[in-house]
């Protein structure tokens, strides 16, 4: 079987504007490939499109014809969702504006995105255009950085405190004041946490 054909079957029922979406590769390349009239796609873009097809990144390599052990990963790309307001909670902005990389040892232990810092709220620990590197979990131990979910689509960046009223969402910076939520809050808001900050990475 072609490639070109191989990769309109493990795309399913999905339609290619979903497709550029998701990953950020364009209709027009991926009607190319599937049509032959393209190269085979360089590993680097088998990975950003095994994540909308119905088989495996490997299973992708080898169709493609990378089946030598230079071509095996060594790395796994991951998503900057949007940018993340490091001030008062904002709307969370879910559209992906670009692709951060995580080792493989790293990827291993959990799921993983990534967001873009914007506001002053948490200086001097994250300042505005910072990538943070979440690990997505639902709880996490007093005083770590993490993202939070506030009713049902607004997230912030903030550490957090948890006790038997309820949870504080706390930022680095004083001239900001700390955010209180009840029990019932946390509950009818909703108030969620949506995971923990594990890395910051920030260009000079």
């Amino acid at each position: 079987m072609e490639f070109g054909e191989f990769l309109k079957r493990s795309f399913g029922d999905k339609s290619l504007m979903y497709i550029e979406t998701i990953t950020g590769v364009s209709r027009s390349y991926l009607s190319k490939i599937i049509n032959g009239q393209r190269n085979t796609p360089k590993p680097d873009m088998l990975k950003r499109l095994s994540r909308v097809t119905n088989c495996s990144y490997e299973e992708l390599m080898i169709a493609a014809g990378y089946n030598s052990d230079e071509h095996k990963p060594t790395a796994v790309k991951i998503p900057v969702l949007g940018v993340i307001h490091a001030g008062l909670p904002v709307e969370a902005i879910e559209n992906i504006i670009d692709y951060e990389e995580i080792s493989l040892e790293m990827a291993k232990k959990g799921e993983y995105f990534a967001l873009k810092v914007s506001g002053d709220s948490m200086l001097p620990t994250f300042i505005d255009g910072d990538i943070v590197i979440v690990k997505k979990q639902s709880d996490v131990e007093n005083n770590a950085p993490c993202v939070v979910m506030v009713n049902g689509d607004d997230a912030t960046l903030k550490r957090i405190k948890k006790d038997s009223n309820g949870i504080l969402l706390i930022p680095d910076n004083p001239a900001y004041n700390t955010i209180q939520y009840s029990n019932k809050e946390i509950t009818d808001k909703p108030v969620k946490i949506l995971g923990k900050v594990v890395e910051l990475r920030r260009s000079f």
